[in-house]
């Protein structure tokens, strides 16, 4: 029997008034609490998981990545770890290590790869499904460069996806101030092992988008940085929590295909990047466009609005963290996972000590929203909650599986050392996940 939500609404307030409503009736309940542990740190206090990415092969296999840090690694031993799953994520296979971080697997024609950094940046690829993979190529040589598993789009008989250079070395704290985002093309089919077979988009430091933003009067009224962030160290805003130079990061490209869109290119030939804002603030992102050119170079600059200004910030539930952008032809809208802010407001010296450094950086509840352009957002739901704010479920990948939404955590129990350092990769199952559009 279907009651409609009015008449939901009136029982539940009729229970409320009897005093026999339960404490869980207006509670949201997360749509993938439930998840199978793909790695576990042997060693929690000393060994910790990091960079979860997913792919998805034409044959149905799932494809996981994830690398690890800390003290307790050995001294040479590989980061990274690639794992396959045959029966939807309920079982996962380890199926070899590599040497490098920051790292997302892919498609690309026949074959599977691993592309991250080891300062250069590095990619390792496999011709049968992920089981046997080839040693790790360079392709770059004494270059500093930085990441993490965000997305992969496909296009033009290309594969396109941003890796980020740091391009000046002023900076004596948190570098995301010099990094430039940038955005790689590789030809499906060609070898993306060998340098000659991807094209690079030119440089756009955060640092050359709003220079002097610190100290230029004319820079104001929109809240930027939330806190005293000075080249080139950044502030302390309260005792071991630390404000580095603002910047951009862990950047996804997008491709708006919708004729309508303010910013929809008819030749497919623009792109669009939406990077995490590191400005002390939550609930935006920040972001750059790149322009194909006739002689197939990649230019990044800046976006405009219709009034001609520049926009480098836009709104995005939980921009201010690593998030993962989707884009589904079936419902023709991106999907966001995200880490949701509750408490951003808080003085920062008045935090709890289960809380990882400042007030916007909160990192246990992962949450899932839709739209149509990636300016107006929908709450679709939370995905999964750690039941303290130290043990994280955040810097989240996914990918579609069928109906669902298949979708990989970096995640920490009680055992974690910190909310940033946990001890888990866990995967997880939007079920039927386009029921979730209204």
């Amino acid at each position: 029997m279907n009651l409609s939500i009015k008449t939901l609404a009136l029982a539940g307030m009729a229970l409320m008034t009897l005093g026999t409503a339960p404490a869980f009736s207006q509670a949201i309940r997360p749509l993938a609490q439930e998840h199978v542990v793909v790695y576990e740190s042997p060693d929690p206090a000393g060994i910790y998981c990091y960079t979860p990415g997913i792919a998805r092969l034409e044959s149905g296999r799932l494809v996981a990545t994830m690398d690890r840090g800390g003290p307790g690694l050995k001294k040479g031993e590989p980061q990274g770890k690639v794992f396959t799953s045959d029966d939807h994520g309920k079982t996962w296979r380890h199926r070899t290590n590599f040497p490098f971080l920051h790292a997302r697997p892919f498609a690309a024609g026949k074959s599977v790869y691993v592309l991250g950094q080891a300062g250069d940046l590095m990619v390792i690829r496999s011709d049968d499904g992920g089981v046997t993979w080839s040693a790790p190529a360079k392709l770059t040589e004494g270059q500093h460069w930085h990441q993490s598993a965000c997305n992969v789009h496909d296009a033009n008989g290309c594969v396109y996806l941003v890796m980020e250079r740091r391009v000046t070395g002023d900076i004596k704290s948190w570098a995301v101030g010099e990094m430039a985002p940038v955005l790689m093309r590789g030809k499906l089919g060609a070898d993306l092992t060998l340098r000659e077979n991807w094209t690079f988009a030119s440089e756009l430091s955060f640092r050359n988008t709003i220079p002097n933003v610190e100290k230029d009067p004319a820079i104001d009224f929109f809240g930027v940085p939330f806190f005293p962030a000075p080249y080139p160290r950044g502030s302390l805003p309260a005792p071991r929590r630390n404000c580095a130079p603002i910047g951009w990061l862990e950047t996804n490209v997008v491709q708006f295909k919708d004729p309508g869109h303010v910013w929809f290119d008819p030749k497919g030939r623009t792109f669009h990047l939406w990077a995490r804002a590191h400005t002390g603030g939550t609930g935006y992102a920040a972001i750059a466009k790149v322009v194909e050119r006739d002689d197939g170079s990649m230019t990044t600059t800046l976006e405009t609005v219709p009034s001609g200004k520049k926009v480098l910030f836009v709104p995005c539930p939980g921009g201010q963290m690593r998030f993962h952008v989707l884009y589904d032809e079936s419902t023709k809208l991106f999907w966001l996972l995200s880490s949701q802010a509750t408490d951003s407001m808080t003085r920062a010296d008045r935090l709890g000590a289960d809380r990882f450094n400042l007030p916007n950086n909160e990192r246990h509840r992962l949450q899932l929203h839709f739209s149509k352009n990636m300016v107006d957002w929908c709450f679709a739901g939370v995905v999964a909650m750690g039941d303290t704010p130290k043990q994280a479920r955040h810097y989240a990948s996914m990918i579609v599986d069928g109906d669902d939404l298949a979708v990989l955590s970096r995640s920490g129990d009680a055992r974690a050392k910190s909310a940033h350092d946990g001890n888990l990769i866990t995967f997880h199952r939007v079920k039927n996940f386009r029921t979730l559009v209204y």
